[in-house]
């Protein structure tokens, strides 16, 4: 069985794991270590390295799911990360810190992906729209299973605020929301997304969706919403099968 390295940059930490590509799933444990102060490019250098070397099982290219814009390896915004991500050169970085291929994706992209494949969104057809509720709100659309990639709607305006700081989870947590109250704002987003793009289903993940069963019930909208299958796995999932892929060319 071949390993594949799939590692997830979030707001409060890094995760990384072994994924068996063919299967779509986690082999083993995951690890983390603690996302350095402001994301900067070194110290994120340091931290990737770490984590690399805690997995001598896994061969080939590592893949990175990363909070921004990533066009050819560059990373182009930088909303929830240190600056000096903008412009850089993510991939290079990544391959230094590894010592062999790095590819590097989207975040929501890489969770979107993971769940169109072997998650919640498998075999739907029509527009479909991952939505994760982390430091911010990512955002991944699928046509007819085909992604469109680097979309930003968590940076739309929604009531005249940024949908991601008007519902992350982030949010939730500093303003000390419950879930019904927090509720009511995620479902403004899903309404005025519906507005605009008419989805067929909407997947909610990020790490709230770890605590579906204390909310899900209370989301609402014109399109179906499901949970994201795969939960905290899914960026990782997601980033090893986008470097195996884009190795094999």
């Amino acid at each position: 069985m071949s390993l594949t390295l799939g590692i997830d940059l979030g707001g409060s930490a890094i995760k990384a794991g072994a994924v068996d590509v063919g299967a779509g799933e986690v082999v083993g444990e995951l690890q983390s270590v603690p996302t350095p102060p402001g994301a900067t490019l070194g110290a994120t250098r340091v931290a990737l390295a770490s984590l690399v070397a805690r997995f001598p099982q896994c061969r080939g290219p590592v893949g990175l799911a990363f909070p921004s814009v990533v066009k050819n390896g560059i990373t182009y915004t930088a909303a929830n990360i240190d600056r000096g991500w903008i412009g850089a050169d993510a991939a290079a970085l990544l391959t230094a810190a590894a010592g062999r291929t790095g590819v590097v994706v989207n975040d929501a992209d890489a969770a979107g992906v993971a769940e169109m494949r072997v998650g919640a969104g498998r075999d739907e057809r029509g527009l479909v729209m991952m939505l994760t509720f982390g430091t911010g709100i990512g955002s991944a659309l699928f046509v007819d299973g085909r992604l469109w990639p680097n979309t930003e709607f968590g940076h739309a305006e929604v009531d005249g605020r940024e949908a991601e700081h008007r519902a992350s989870a982030r949010v939730r947590t500093l303003e000390q929301l419950d879930w019904g109250a927090w509720s009511v704002r995620v479902n403004r987003v899903l309404e005025a997304f519906h507005t605009l793009l008419w989805p067929d289903l909407f997947i909610v993940g990020g790490g709230v969706s770890e605590r579906w069963d204390e909310f899900g019930a209370m989301l609402k909208s014109r399109a179906r919403i499901v949970p994201a299958k795969l939960r905290h796995t899914a960026g990782v999932v997601g980033a090893a099968l986008h470097a195996a892929e884009t190795a094999s060319g």
